[in-house]
């Protein structure tokens, strides 16, 4: 039977240290790879939407199933419980693995390991457990990032013809497409998730790996919780043009750009009034 390695990460998803560790495995023979990642509370904004913390656990699942097949290494993936000590023994019950990895940030930024979540995992399961630690901020990840912000001009050439640009300039590259919500209700959801949908269609038939969700109804909001949960290289947000902009009436480009380190492009789409109603 093939060996099974739980991996267990969130923020490290990507991480140098941690794909190598599973590159250096698959190259061992027959192995099964499961990644489990905790559900994470954001930090900006008034009201925590259940959806967006899990569309940002399955966005993590899906980009690194895609990268890692594009390597020819197969993984599946899961949702944990917002207790990375929970959200592990509950996948060691039911993928019975072999081996467990860890893999955190450094101890001065890690809460897991705050909370010894890694000894916990040692003393309760009787795998040997590899723990990984990984400065993504120093190090950066294997792939260069770019968090794509857009609403309504997520469907304009202009934008999309940016984002071409960069996965032509960057082979590897992947996109995390943020679809602020236009208020709180139900309906306002549904919208976004239709305007995430199309955008992620676009680049798909173009050849880009991208996946994305949609976020908090304040953007500057819904932009830095993108930034806590992933390490990314670059930004991109596209507005409306001008005064027809309420993102940059509130000078949402500059309070981003102060909030990162990441390199900030800014695409403005002038979309006709009867296309983004």
């Amino acid at each position: 039977m093939a060996k099974r390695v739980l991996v267990v990460a969130n923020r490290t998803v990507g991480g140098r240290k941690l794909l190598e560790a599973v590159k250096q495995r698959a190259e061992q023979g027959d192995v099964e790879f499961h990644l489990v990642v905790p559900l994470a509370r954001p930090r900006h904004g008034d009201v925590i939407y259940d959806h967006a913390q899990r569309d940002a656990a399955q966005l993590r699942i899906q980009l690194s199933h895609d990268f890692l097949k594009a390597q020819g290494i197969e993984i599946t993936g899961e949702i944990g419980d917002e207790d990375p000590f929970t959200a592990t023994l509950d996948a060691v019950a039911s993928y019975a693995p072999d081996e467990i990895i860890v893999s955190t940030l450094p101890e001065v930024r890690s809460g897991w390991l705050r909370r010894d979540l890694v000894e916990r995992i040692r003393e309760e399961t009787d795998r040997p457990v590899e723990h990984l630690v990984t400065d993504v901020e120093a190090e950066g990840l294997a792939v260069g990032v770019t968090l794509v912000v857009a609403n309504r001009t997520s469907g304009g050439e202009a934008l999309i013809d940016v984002l071409k640009r960069q996965a032509s300039d960057d082979s590897a590259r992947v996109f995390v497409c943020v679809i602020p919500q236009e208020g709180g209700e139900g309906q306002a959801a549904h919208v976004a998730r239709e305007r995430l949908g199309r955008l992620l269609r676009t680049l798909r038939e173009n050849g880009i790996l991208a996946s994305g969700m949609i976020g908090d109804p304040d953007p500057y909001d819904a932009t830095m919780n993108a930034l806590d949960l992933f390490t990314v290289d670059k930004v991109v947000i596209s507005t409306l043009p001008g005064e027809k902009s309420g993102w940059l009436r509130s000078d949402l480009i500059e309070r981003v750009r102060k909030s990162t380190t990441a390199e900030i492009e800014h695409v403005e789409v002038d979309v006709p009034e009867t296309a983004t109603a």
